[in-house]
């Protein structure tokens, strides 16, 4: 069951009649359209509003200085959500989810919680699926709500690598960022307003999102061979929020370069590969729960193929891998089943990128992050395999640095890097 944290009643099965859920929008697209899978099913739903300086000091003020900078993050701008004249917090859900393995994100409800409880909130509620079952036991919003919100982040995904794609090379500055917005609106309005009948609410993503493509095939732009690609990878949340990474993605295109940033449905199909390994581990792989488990894994895949497909030609040389691919090339670094979590899917991807003919890695982490210390000691032995690729790692905690000037050196390597690569990408 959807695990609903409210301050005194437990755990309630029917939490959000006549309430509004506040989603943190860990990718700005993301959380858009996953907002629109919630008002899909009648669920009054938006992201919180855009992380600032405001954000910083609520994140100060209600965390101690050991957690990671997410999660002040998230905290800071769940409690300018509630600082509003306008919220009611009796009628507020934070949608906050939670995690297994190595990494504090699996601490962030329980503590959120607790800064609701000790700060005259406690009938505010926090949303709180898990990964421990691939975020599968949403109780009774299951049935609609997993297949709905799944095609939502499919979609978004595809609209990101789409605008990261197109905007360092367009010849109009400003106009991919324009068509990516109205592609976002399009999209959110079909998810919201088309009807939940499985094959024609994907038929109508699906056109949505072919009508998207074409605004952005229609962006003039001036593709220079020589552009380095950049593969960006690290801890979820900090790799995709751009203000938590100080814009890092934007920056590296004012230096000229592209990046191929990992999305938020690379997570989704590791916890299902995980559930899997646990099911073998315990015995059950021929279990009921197993069962459940494969089909839902050939309906999300089939959803996955089926809104992919219009963007055959536009992704050609930029595919990718599949879980099964990442964990395969993290197995000589950090087995899948020694090892858990953004650590394995990072080291895996960025083998997998090298391959690809990217010239140069980027790990984005938050400042002692556990999944960042263990991959930048391993990155060395894997730059070295594959033929010397600049690997970076760069950390942040919301203070100031010279992004810049690192930025500047960095992509200096991987000018050098790109003229004596070991593997070459295929013709766009």
């Amino acid at each position: 069951m959807l695990q609903v944290r409210t301050g005194s009643s437990g755990v309630s099965r029917s939490p959000l009649a006549g309430k509004r859920v506040y989603i943190p929008p860990m990718a700005y697209g993301s959380g858009r359209t996953f907002a629109a899978a919630f008002r899909a099913l009648g669920v009054e739903a938006d992201i919180t509003p855009p992380s600032d300086h405001r954000t910083r000091e609520l994140g100060a003020r209600y965390t101690s200085g050991d957690e990671c900078y997410p999660a002040k993050v998230t905290i800071g701008d769940f409690m300018r959500v509630l600082e509003m004249p306008e919220t009611d917090p009796a009628r507020t859900v934070l949608f906050m989810p939670t995690a297994d393995g190595p990494c504090r994100f699996g601490q962030y409800a329980p503590y959120l919680r607790r800064v609701l409880d000790q700060n005259g909130y406690p009938h505010t509620t926090i949303l709180s699926p898990s990964s421990k079952d691939g975020y599968g036991d949403l109780g009774e919003l299951a049935r609609p709500f997993i297949r709905t919100g799944w095609r939502a982040l499919v979609a978004a995904d595809i609209l990101q690598k789409m605008l990261l794609k197109t905007r360092p090379h367009e010849v109009h500055k400003g106009e991919t960022e324009a068509v990516y917005e109205e592609s976002l609106d399009d999209l959110c309005k079909t998810i919201e307003t088309s009807d939940l009948t499985p094959s024609v609410q994907l038929k109508a993503i699906r056109d949505s999102l072919v009508r998207c493509r074409d605004r952005f095939r229609a962006v003039p732009v001036h593709r220079d061979p020589s552009t380095p690609l950049i593969g960006i990878v690290g801890e979820i949340f900090c790799r995709l929020h751009s203000f938590s990474n100080e814009n890092l993605v934007r920056r590296l295109e004012e230096y000229g370069a592209e990046g191929w940033l990992s999305d938020i449905t690379e997570w989704v199909w590791y916890t299902i590969a995980e559930q899997f390994r646990r099911l073998r581990l315990l015995g059950r792989q021929f279990s009921k729960e197993a069962l459940i488990a494969w089909i839902r894994k050939r309906v999300q895949k089939h959803d996955e193929h089926v809104l992919l497909e219009p963007f055959r030609e536009d992704f050609r040389g930029y595919e990718e891998p599949s879980v099964e691919e990442v964990l395969e090339a993290a197995r000589p670094y950090l087995p899948c089943d020694g090892a858990l979590g953004e650590m394995v899917l990072n080291v895996g991807k960025t083998v997998c990128l090298a391959r690809k003919g990217v010239d140069g890695i980027i790990d984005i982490s938050p400042f002692t992050c556990m999944n960042g210390i263990v991959c930048e000691a391993i990155y060395p032995r894997v730059s070295r395999d594959l033929g010397g690729i600049p690997i970076r790692n760069f950390y942040f905690d919301g203070t100031q640095s010279d992004l810049d000037r690192d930025l500047g050196v960095y992509l200096e390597l991987a000018r050098t890097y790109q003229r004596k690569k070991k593997y070459h990408r295929p013709s766009a």
